[in-house]
């Protein structure tokens, strides 16, 4: 036989909102992940249409849920059916499994172009007269056991690949009896396990992967979201794949150490990306010791920065305050500022408060500063 090529991508997680990101009050990063998500679908055929594949495997999670809306369907069938030449298997996963998403798939197989195909039974499916496709749809969100367990015994053509196609997590992550365990492309025969589940590209072993999403939603997984191009030559021939990027957006965490009297405002602005600042979503967490002087500095920094970016949150929950005598006559030399200022310095350095109380006495401490500063 020929190579046979396909794509393997998974969750894309249509019509998921966003509710777990704040909106910044000029914009709107959650409306952009949404329509980058959609647009995944689009760049996802764009890989298949350049590499010659003729499939796209979704290893489940499609949808967000069971009953996303009407116009989120419509608008993905459409973008599917655009290339009619690329062949779309759609898996169901937990978040739109068969129980509960019973009607969605209904009206997918209702509505769906020619080249869309709901794989809802777990039975072994052509793709072509040399490949077999042994799918493992999930059933209920919460199954309980390893559906994997039917490829062993799904037959196939003698000389055929034998391509397992599934959603969920393997045993590598969590000891429980419902995850797969790494070696079914061993036990059930498979030339490539394509798995969807786990939100990151992982690979579990040279036949065994997870695509992770297309496009990212989550500060976790350290990269753009991926699909992957797999080639594989022949029964038993070790398959080649190619990581290609779909992903709109980076989420990036990231940790920025200071030290007493390092200039603050530099040390973020050092610590970011100069180049794609709209398309990322960042995290600083700030530890380590800054002057009351240099966390001003710092809010101000952030501030100043924070619209240039998707979405930009500083923590400064790590970051202890170095306090000095002439920081605080800054406050105020007397008077009820100043007797606030100290006292307050007297609690955020408190030994028998706890952390949760000298945290709060700090921030307020840094708070005020930082009031007098922009007045001065």
């Amino acid at each position: 036989m020929s190579s046979f090529r396909f794509i393997h991508s998974s969750d894309l997680h249509l019509g998921r909102r966003y509710a777990n990101i704040p909106q910044p009050p000029d914009g709107n990063i959650r409306g952009r992940i949404m329509e980058a998500r959609h647009g995944a679908i689009s760049r996802i055929a764009g890989a298949a249409l350049d590499r010659a594949a003729g499939h796209v495997l979704l290893a489940g999670d499609t949808f967000d849920t069971a009953t996303p809306s009407h116009s989120v369907v419509r608008q993905a069938l459409t973008a599917m059916g655009e290339n009619e030449s690329v062949q779309w298997w759609l898996l169901p996963g937990n978040h739109d499994n068969l129980q509960e998403a019973e009607p969605l798939w209904a009206s997918i197989r209702r509505d769906a172009p020619p080249n869309v195909h709901v794989v809802s039974e777990n039975s072994p499916v052509s793709l072509d007269s040399a490949v077999t496709l042994l799918p493992c749809p999930v059933t209920f969100r919460s199954a309980g056991r390893d559906l994997t367990q039917a490829m062993v015994s799904m037959a196939s053509a003698d000389g055929n690949l034998r391509i397992g196609f599934a959603h969920g997590g393997v045993v590598d992550f969590a000891e429980d009896d419902a995850n797969i365990p790494p070696d079914r492309d061993r036990s059930a025969h498979l030339d490539y396990l394509a798995l969807g589940d786990w939100h990151g590209r992982r690979q579990i072993s040279p036949r065994v992967h997870y695509s992770g999403s297309p496009e990212q939603d989550r500060f976790k997984h350290g990269q753009r979201g991926v699909c992957l191009a797999v080639t594989i030559d022949g029964p038993g021939a070790a398959p080649q794949i190619e990581d290609v990027e779909t992903g709109i957006f980076s989420w990036n965490e990231m940790e920025l150490r200071l030290f007493e009297d390092q200039e603050t405002g530099g040390a973020l602005e050092g610590l970011l990306p100069d180049a794609g600042r709209r398309d990322m979503l960042i995290k600083v967490r700030a530890s380590g010791w800054a002057r009351l002087p240099e966390r001003t500095k710092l809010q101000r920094a952030a501030d100043h920065v924070a619209p240039e970016f998707g979405y930009f949150e500083l923590n400064c929950d790590e970051l202890r305050t170095i306090y000095e005598t002439a920081d605080l006559d800054e406050i105020d030399r007397g008077g009820a500022l100043r007797l606030a200022a100290d006292r307050l310095k007297e609690e955020a350095s408190a030994e028998d408060l706890a952390a949760s109380e000298t945290d709060v006495a700090g921030a307020a401490l840094a708070r005020l500063y930082a009031y007098v500063a922009e007045d001065a």
